[in-house]
């Protein structure tokens, strides 16, 4: 009857979930496998239906065949199918890999049964052992289990083949905002039971320390022994055996000769509660016995105690009221793609708590396995989605009965693997898919398989976030306005938490608004957090000299988000694919070699579990934690004055519960001079945690103990400062003398939001400017100048006076009401070669803009010119410093110049002009100006988040009308 893989075509069938594959369970058969990791035959077909013909080249596996060395190169599109054809048809041109290698049985596995796991392939596996069919399985994201006992021999070597088919009905599941991929991306294992075996186990616990453990039994016989019985113990404490449930299972008729159910259950008096916080676990083992009292399976276990609820509209664990710091994260790494190891996993989840968050929305599918087990020691809130995407064609999908077993099938097994993590609080049926009869039936399977967890689905609550629907338990919106959240909060009719599953979009330089949201949510019943899209730029590493990526060769290429000479972060469209969404896949928290973004720094610090307040001469910290106390923190006080540098003294934290809040004596005493104060208190770990060693700073809240006074500089009789014929000033240390600036690079948000379109409409990039009058008098020199704009002319006027060490330079610029919305009004001058250190007084030392500086602290701050570059993946706007009061930009013998601003404005010293940045698509590209471009802002418009979401906030928009500034430019 020929080969039933195909004849059944998979790849084209929607209503073929599986053939062969055993069903999903909650055990770990990690410890003891063989595994079959490693070098293996390989050729790529042009379709599925092709030939295997006698050339084999060799892939690693794990990993996708997109990033090593084929022609089948990776391709990123956000929503829209990257071919033409409708569900459920794929393309002809199907790019088809088959993997091929010996297997050396283990002699010992005599009379057991064997069985393939195959960690993930995508999007259609087909196993064969020897030539002969095995099994078929879908979904990218899943392990998929086949026995392999009657086609292989213990002892003896079987050829193992996987032939795994990139496109197929499955991918219009799969359509999510990611790096097409295609091969076998997670590890492969062969495993050997008992024949008698432990089939799945179920765990569940309160946070008073209730524990029980669900098993189930099969036998490869079909019908079960004798006799067996099951036993467990937790750390140590034996669980017993729950008769209420023997009698029961009888009494209902559920005794089964083919599938064997028993119940373990104990109290655990004084059991440590599972949060975030404190992460603590207890191992468990369950044993098998046959009726001898031999064991013939066993399963390892971490059990975490803790009670998820939905009271009101409000999430709970273990009662209380928690908010979610979250983030969405995507198995991702710039050399092998999906492909990520355990240490680089450890090394996401420890970033992200360093950072303040506490929660991960695994977009938008199941990662992999080991991230759970991760999740659960170092402590985060999971929310778990299912692998369904369907966003090209949602609206068909959604109520298609051919896709009914697929979303059921995806949403089941994802629940069947990982319900026994105490880190998963949330179940998620998926990602942008419209809703439909389909999610509605994935939606009742879990409510009656795990009832102890809430559920959600964007799409399904999307339309009226307090309507009752089966589907999602908790109102869980993409980019809402943070007004139109607020409104919903305070109007009577919300009926279900509010937790955004994405709010804040990290393209580029971004995020502006953080810290409004979290104002807004920290005081506002009913609102409770979000996730932040997301945590990965996807940056693969690419070779200029060929455009493919540089593989796994590609390690020590980069570093702190740059890479080496010849190679560079490509993004959509880099490797010469003709349907792509360009950049749009470097909107992540941290760059593609994991060194953070700025705004790291600002939710660190929207996050601290330490605030600091100062009102009325009091000294105030409260622990803003749901669970912990302060013990666990350090911190020593660092006492900022304007003209005074820096002091620390030793702190001494206070044991202050979850909530509470004490005050401290004031560390200093403030001199009378010195201008301005800031007091900050440094915290950091006082132990080693598991994420982070003794000594790891984890925020620096702030206050102000005392205001600038002001100051002005008399005019200096003497010679007037030089201008020359056109109105420009003339000064030894600058190449380009400071003239009014209108223009940014449009950073991705002007971009895609559609500012920099109007922006460039009005010409702002280049305005031609004309002197219109040069008034040269005994104290000064007035300078009038016109830049014209199709939206009216500018008028910008400059007062240059000589001062004691320097000169003043007074200005004016008046924008017509046509320019609405500028992305700066301010001065720009370039500099001499040679600047190469740049100290200020003022926020940070992070990059920081005017709606997103909470987590840049006012202090004296220094680094080089090169170091306050940030590189964003596609060149725009960075670098700036917002609330600067002065800085020195200096060369190394100590040469350079000196400024002063009248108030704390935005500043960015860099080695590039605007256009030098625009006209950059990669940073391999950019060619670094010998002297320095430095900008001084009388005003800077606000980052946003608008290449999907809101834009910033009105108050962070510049606007028309006549906006003053004045610095004073001395030589050091």
């Amino acid at each position: 009857m020929g080969d039933p893989l195909r004849t059944l075509r998979p790849w084209e069938s929607p209503e073929v979930t599986s053939w062969g594959r055993l069903p999903m369970n909650a055990l770990d058969r990690r410890p003891g496998a063989l595994s079959l990791d490693g070098d293996w035959r390989f050729q790529l077909l042009p379709a599925p239906d092709a030939p295997v013909h006698d050339v084999w080249s060799s892939q690693r596996v794990p990993g996708a065949w997109t990033v090593q060395g084929t022609d089948d190169l990776p391709q990123y599109t956000n929503f829209a199918m990257p071919w033409g054809e409708f569900p459920p048809a794929s393309p002809a041109a199907n790019p088809t890999g088959v993997y091929e290698r010996e297997v050396d049985v283990p002699a010992e596995w005599a009379g057991r049964r064997i069985v393939l796991q195959v960690g993930a392939a995508g999007s259609v596996l087909l196993v064969h052992v020897d030539g002969r069919p095995v099994g078929v399985s879908k979904d990218s994201h899943l392990a998929a289990e086949f026995d392999l006992s009657g086609v292989v021999r213990p002892g003896g070597r079987a050829v193992l083949r996987l032939t795994v088919v990139k496109w197929s009905d499955a991918s219009h599941l799969e359509d999510q905002d990611q790096w097409w991929h295609a091969g076998i991306t997670r590890p492969v294992l062969l495993y050997a039971t008992d024949p008698l075996r432990l089939a799945d186990v179920t765990v569940r616990t309160r946070c008073d320390g209730t524990l029980r453990v669900d098993c189930q039994v099969r036998d490869a016989g079909g019908a079960l022994p004798a006799g067996w019985y099951v036993t467990g113990d937790l750390d140590g404490r034996l669980l017993t055996q729950d008769e209420e449930f023997e009698r029961f299972k009888e009494e209902d008729g559920r005794v089964s000769d083919f599938l064997g159910e028993a119940r373990l259950s104990t109290v655990v008096a004084g059991a440590r509660p599972w949060t975030a916080e404190t992460p603590a676990l207890y191992p468990l083992t369950v044993r098998l016995h046959r009726a001898d009292g031999s064991v013939a399976d066993t399963s390892h276990h971490r059990v975490g105690f803790r009670d998820v609820e939905i009271r009101g509209r409000d999430l709970l664990l273990n009662g209380e009221r928690v908010y979610i710091r979250g983030v969405n994260r995507h198995d991702f790494h710039p050399l092998t793609g999906r492909t990520v190891s355990s240490e680089d996993m450890r090394a996401d989840l420890v970033t992200l708590k360093r950072f303040g968050f506490n929660a991960i929305r695994t977009a938008h599918y199941p990662n992999d396995p080991t991230l759970l087990d991760l999740a659960d020691e170092l402590g985060f809130y999971v929310v778990d989605e299912a692998n369904i995407e369907a966003h090209d064609h949602a609206h068909e999908i959604a109520d298609d009965p051919r896709y009914l077993a697929a979303f059921v099938d995806r949403v089941s097994r994802m629940v069947l693997r990982d319900k026994n993590h105490p880190c998963v609080v949330i179940w998620s049926l998926g990602n942008e898919s419209d809703h439909g009869a389909n999610h509605d039936a994935a939606a009742g399977w879990v409510r009656r398989h795990d009832p102890t967890r809430p559920l959600q689905y964007e799409g399904a609550a999307k339309l009226d976030w307090a309507g009752p629907t089966l589907a999602s338990d908790i109102a869980c919106p993409m980019y809402a306005p943070l007004e139109d959240c607020v409104a919903h909060a305070l109007s009577g009719r919300q009926t279900k938490p509010l937790i955004q599953c994405e709010y804040s979009h990290a393209m580029g330089n971004s995020n502006g608004t953080l810290a409004d949201h979290w104002e807004a949510i920290e005081s506002t019943p009913g609102l409770q957090g979000g996730f932040i899209w997301e945590f990965w730029d996807h940056g693969i590493l690419q070779r200029v000299s060929d455009g493919r990526p540089a593989g796994r060769g590609g390690a020590g290429l980069y570093d702190h988000g740059v890479t080496a000479p010849g190679h560079r972060w490509a993004y959509g469209g880099d490797f010469g694919e003709a349907i792509h969404d360009g950049a749009f896949v470097a909107d992540g928290v941290v760059f593609p070699d994991r060194t953070p973004k700025p705004v790291m720094f600002e939710h660190r610090e929207i996050a601290a579990p330490v605030r600091l307040a100062y009102a009325g001469g009091e000294l105030r910290v409260t622990n803003h934690q749901h669970f912990r106390g302060l013990e666990w923190l350090a911190a020593e006080w660092l006492l900022s004055l304007a003209d005074g540098g820096t002091r620390t003294a030793p702190a001494e934290l206070p044991r202050v519960p979850a909530g509470g809040s004490a005050v401290l004596p004031m560390p200093f005493t403030l001199p009378e001079e010195g201008g301005e104060a800031w007091l900050t208190l440094r915290v950091t770990t006082a132990g080693d945690e598991a994420w982070a060693p003794r000594g790891t700073e984890v925020c620096v809240p702030q206050v102000r103990l005392r205001a600038a006074a002001p100051k002005a500089s008399a005019p200096l009789p003497g010679p007037p400062v030089e201008v020359d014929e056109d109105g420009l000033l003339v000064h030894p240390l600058l190449t380009a003398a400071p003239v009014l600036s209108l223009w940014r690079t449009p950073t991705d948000n002007d971009e895609l939001g559609g500012m920099a379109l109007r922006w460039r409409a009005w010409g702002l990039d280049a305005p031609e400017r004309e002197v219109l009058d040069v008034r040269r008098e005994s104290t000064g020199v007035t300078v009038t100048a016109g830049y014209a704009t199709l939206a009216g002319t500018v008028r910008h006027e400059q007062v240059f006076t000589r001062v004691r060490g320097g000169i003043r330079i007074e200005e004016t610029a008046e924008l017509p009401e046509g320019l609405a919305d500028v992305p700066r009004v301010g001065s720009v001058f370039e500099t001499v070669p040679g600047l190469e250190v740049l100290e200020w007084y003022g926020q940070g030392p992070w990059e920081s803009y005017p709606d997103r500086s909470a987590g840049a602290p006012v202090g004296h701050h220094s680094l080089t010119v090169d170091e306050l570059f940030t590189p964003y993946l596609r060149p725009q706007e960075s670098g700036g410093r917002h609330g600067v009061r002065r800085f020195t930009l200096s060369a190394p013998d100590a040469t350079g110049l000196t400024v002063t601003l009248d108030e704390p404005r935005q500043v960015s010293v860099t080695r590039y002009r605007a256009g030098d940045l625009a006209a950059a698509t990669h940073h391999d590209e950019l060619v670094a100006r010998p002297g320095c471009v430095v900008h001084l802002d009388a005003a800077h418009r606000g980052l946003g988040t608008a290449s999907c979401g809101p834009d910033t906030s009105p108050g962070h928009l510049v606007r028309a009308g006549t906006h003053r500034w004045s610095w004073t430019l001395r030589l050091l």
